[in-house]
């Protein structure tokens, strides 16, 4: 009697461990949506999409608006943080440590959209992202062209085709080994805007929309697409997306 319950339980933990095993999950992100300026309707789908992508290939995510998460012991349990339509100062000076002592242990960054408008006073974390936003004009269709389709999730973009956004016109570079993915094409669309003294014109003949880049001991991943809520269901601007996402956690694909 004992040498079967010996034998079945033996069993169970047996099936337990390969039950663990076999839907053991790839990579954690921790996916962050906080504001403090503007606040884009485009994040509900946006947490939707991701959560979406999550199951499909199988990474976990978890969603706070909470900043009490940027801590060395929480961090720890990521391999990647995500940015999703940030605003504004959104975390304090411990928190903003912690983040930092994370990316230089080998993890990543993905921002989109407004991660761009996102602490503009911290000077490590506008050079992580590359560019920050500057000011937009109305949403508009242009023409997307990529410039590099070497990348994880580039590989249903055409070379060139038409997007409707909010185009990001950006301030001055921040960081120079930005990697650059997407560009849009002024020609295609009007960029000018004003808002009070806060003008922009465009920014020429090169005006990039998404990059990523190796920095401080880890990976850095931005799209500036994502304003409006309906493009979380195309599956070309998905993979783009999931493509930052797998690149920034594992440092793989290149």
């Amino acid at each position: 009697m004992k040498n079967n319950l010996f034998k079945s339980t033996l069993l169970f933990l047996l099936a337990l461990s390969f039950t663990s095993t076999t839907f053991a999950q790839q990579f954690k992100v921790l996916l962050y949506t906080k504001t403090a300026g503007f606040h884009h309707e485009s994040i509900h789908e946006g947490v939707a999409a991701i959560r979406q992508l999550a199951a499909r290939h199988n990474f976990s995510v978890t969603w706070q608006e909470n900043a009490t998460v940027f801590n060395d012991k929480d961090l720890a349990n990521f391999s990647a943080v995500i940015f999703l339509n940030t605003t504004g100062d959104i975390l304090n000076d411990e928190q903003q440590a912690a983040f930092e002592k994370f990316i230089r242990s080998g993890k990543g960054y993905v921002g989109i959209h407004a991660a761009s408008d996102t602490e503009y006073d911290w000077t490590w974390y506008t050079k992580m992202v590359g560019m920050m936003f500057k000011i937009h004009p109305a949403q508009q269709t242009a023409y997307l062209k990529v410039e590099d389709s070497n990348f994880p999730g580039m590989e249903r973009f055409p070379k060139k085709f038409l997007w409707t956004d909010e185009w990001y016109e950006f301030g001055d570079l921040k960081s120079t080994d930005l990697h650059y993915l997407i560009s849009v094409d002024e020609k295609s669309y009007e960029p000018y805007a004003k808002w009070g003294t806060n003008e922009g014109k465009g920014m020429g003949k090169f005006h990039p929309i998404s990059w990523y880049h190796n920095y401080d001991g880890g990976r850095a991943f931005y799209t500036g697409l994502g304003h409006i809520p309906l493009t979380f269901s195309d599956q070309t601007f998905l993979d783009h997306i999931y493509g930052g996402i797998y690149w920034a956690a594992t440092g793989k694909g290149l």
